[in-house]
């Protein structure tokens, strides 16, 4: 059975000269893109919410990993590192959940 790594975002109204839904996407091109790049990543997916509800999240990350050792390897590759400054830049909350 495969570690699971999950994120979720609440993203900005607006930043980076763009609005939410814009930067969603570009987030979710950008966090898809580390698929096949990094050692250990089965699969990664990205959600956008779509319904917008009081106390949901934004965007939704769901990663598929070889183990919690895989999780490290994840975290600390050149690809995910190169992610981070445009997600810190766009968001106001994260939550995580690995298991």
């Amino acid at each position: 059975m495969a570690f699971k790594h999950i994120v979720m975002w609440t993203l900005l109204d607006t930043a980076n000269g763009n609005d939410k839904s814009t930067n969603a996407k570009l987030a979710k091109e950008a966090l898809e893109a580390l698929n096949g790049q990094i050692p250990g990543l089965q699969r990664l997916e990205v959600g956008i919410d779509c319904l917008q509800g009081a106390g949901s999240y934004d965007l939704v990350l769901i990663a598929d990993l070889d183990s919690r050792e895989t999780l490290d390897v994840y975290q600390d590759h050149p690809a995910h590192q190169a992610v981070l400054p445009m997600m810190k830049s766009i968001t106001s909350k994260r939550a995580a959940v690995d298991y």
